[in-house]
């Protein structure tokens, strides 16, 4: 088998692993180019903890697929609003309280797609 094959079959490999819709959603997983619409932002509030202290809102959004909690940080809350396709194009799923939800985390982007 040469170079180009096994990068190949490797590269496919990746792109199965990271989700791409709500339904492939996984929790503790890294998620890349998962596009949402934004349904509802709940209110801001501010969250001091030893990783982050700084504004956080709650939200969620929805795909062809299904629907998922979102979590917004910082310059994010005034960035985006209810309606906006959004492109989540690193970030991470995580269970909490029973339920699925998408982040940026501190590292990762979320861009607007539509408006």
């Amino acid at each position: 088998m040469n170079f180009a094959k096994i990068m190949k079959q490797k590269s496919n490999q990746f792109a199965k692993k990271v989700p791409t819709s709500v339904e492939q959603l996984v929790p503790n997983q890294r998620i890349k180019n998962l596009e949402l619409v934004i349904l509802r932002m709940y209110p801001t509030r501010m969250v001091v903890s030893e990783s982050y202290t700084g504004p956080v809102a709650a939200g969620c959004g929805r795909d062809h697929t299904g629907l998922v909690g979102m979590v917004f940080w910082n310059e994010q809350i005034q960035t985006f609003q209810v309606g906006d396709i959004v492109r989540i194009e690193s970030g991470w799923c995580k269970l909490r309280n029973g339920h699925l939800v998408v982040s940026t985390g501190r590292t990762g982007k979320i861009v607007l797609v539509d408006r």
